[in-house]
Parts: C-alpha cells; structure tokens; sequence
C-alpha cells in the first residue's frame, strides 16, 4: 500500500504558501493557532455568501493582517467601507490587537470549488 501525502500539506512552499505567517515562542503558539482559528471561523459564519475560499493571516508583535480572497468583495466592503470598518472593529475586539485589512477580489478558478461547496451545501 502507498502512503497517502496531503495535497495541501505536499504543496506548501512550492505552489502555495502558509495558509498563516507567523512565530510565535512554545508558552504563545497555542494561543495564537486558537486565535487564528476563531478569526477564520467567525468570517466565515458572518460572511458565508461571500464566497472565501481562502483566508490568510500574518502577525508581527503589535499587529495581525488578514487577506481575504473573496468572489464577491461587494458584501464584505459594504456601502463606504461602512461593513470592512466593522469587521475590523469585531476583529480587534475578538484578539485584542490592531488589525490592519486587506480584501482582493479572486479570479474565477480559484473560487469555483468554494462557491460550488457552499451552493450544495444549501441544497442539501
């Protein structure tokens, strides 16, 4: 029997990068891989029609920097920035850290698997 190699894990470094950029000493790292995962997850409950396939995260010692990739940057951005600024306010409030933001839009490729996952979600 073969042993079976992640695709994503197998890809790191080559075709893609981290997924979260950042070091953090033994007594941290678990708190911050925590606090990475509640930020992922509460953008993804809050914006679950956006289309985020992926979403990225960098730290530095004062400041965290999320990427979202997103099909449809309308819905995060809202009218005037008014949702982004909102997000960032919850987002800071959820870490404690300020929080710089990015949103780009994605080309089509990159999003047709989150899209088509999400659309049978709601079917089912």
């Amino acid at each position: 029997m073969g042993q079976k190699v992640r695709p994503t894990g197998f890809r790191i470094g080559i075709m893609e990068d981290w997924r979260s950029r950042w070091y953090a000493s033994k007594q941290e790292f678990g708190n911050l891989l925590i606090e990475d995962q509640k930020i992922r997850q509460y953008i993804k409950n809050k914006y679950q029609y956006a289309g985020i396939p992926k979403i990225e995260i960098e730290r530095t010692r004062d400041h965290v920097v999320v990427h979202l990739h997103t099909a449809r940057p309308g819905i995060i951005i809202g009218k005037k920035g008014q949702e982004v600024d909102r997000l960032k306010d919850d987002l800071e409030e959820l870490t404690g850290f300020e929080l710089g933001k990015q949103c780009a839009g994605v080309s089509d490729y990159e999003v047709v698997d989150a899209v088509e996952e999400r659309a049978t979600l709601f079917e089912v």
